[in-house]
């Protein structure tokens, strides 16, 4: 499994300023940051990983990169792929498919097979971003702009169309 070691150890290698800071209690999800550092929903950063099914074909997983504020609903991510279903993915499959625990999965260092889907609505700016590394215990900060600079995914309006040809390209 991934950490937060790992993660430092790769944004050191691409010379990105970066803080692991070290939580004051132990959290289960990246919603949790707010609670857990002094930041406002819109400033942490989480991923969801769905289960996709198709029309045609076979299952597939997707990882969504949003803010805590604004967490995609299976919904949206349903219509936008053109899928039939759409649904949570169990923590067996998100360990499996990202390499870090379900719930503290990080959008730095993401397999490349799977396809990343990124809100539009995170703001590129160099004001500072939170997430989590894959450990309980500490959590990442950032600046927006290198996060997203440093993301493997495609950017998509979450509240319209056009992410399927995102998806079908890297699947």
């Amino acid at each position: 499994m991934k950490d937060a070691l790992a993660i430092h150890r790769w944004l050191l290698t691409h010379q990105v300023h970066h803080e692991i800071v070290r939580l004051p209690r132990p959290m289960t999800r990246a919603e949790e940051l707010p609670g857990a550092i002094p930041a406002a929903p819109e400033r942490c950063v989480a991923v969801t990983v769905f289960e996709v099914a198709p029309r045609v074909g076979r299952e597939f997983v997707v990882a969504v990169v949003s803010t805590v504020a604004t967490p995609p609903p299976s919904g949206a991510v349903g219509g936008l792929l053109g899928v039939r279903n759409v649904r949570p993915a169990p923590a067996h499959l998100v360990n499996a498919a990202t390499d870090y625990a379900a719930g503290l999965v990080s959008p730095l260092l993401l397999p490349e097979d799977l396809p990343v889907l990124v809100d539009d609505r995170l703001d590129a700016d160099t004001e500072p971003v939170h997430t989590a590394t894959g450990d309980r215990h500490t959590a990442l900060t950032l600046r927006a702009l290198d996060l997203l600079a440093l993301v493997a995914g495609k950017t998509v309006d979450l509240r319209g169309r056009g992410a399927l040809e995102a998806v079908a390209q890297r699947h």
